[in-house]
């Protein structure tokens, strides 16, 4: 699952298009400011979000972001359902 467009709004949020059109705002602003994303407290750092070659959002090339995570955040969909799609095993009683 591959980002291609994320764009920095206020407040610490992302709006984020993703390769399979899933587009739209997740809010990180629970993580401003607190262990390695400290730097997101210094004036112009969080606008700094760039999508990397791999698809991930990435800042100063130190900080990175997993594109499922925040993928998972926008839909809320959990691990299984994104990585098993559509398929579902079937139970027989």
């Amino acid at each position: 699952m591959k980002i291609i467009e994320a764009v920095p709004r206020e407040g610490y949020k992302l709006f984020l298009r993703f390769e399979d059109g899933v587009a739209g705002e997740v809010d990180l602003s629970a993580l401003a400011g607190r262990g390695v994303f400290a730097s997101w407290r210094q004036p112009g750092m969080f606008e700094q979000a760039l999508v990397t070659e791999v698809g991930a959002i990435e800042w100063s090339g130190e900080l990175d972001l997993c594109p499922d995570a925040l993928n998972m955040q926008l839909t809320g969909l959990s691990s299984e359902d994104l990585f098993s799609g559509s398929r579902r095993l079937a139970s027989h009683a």
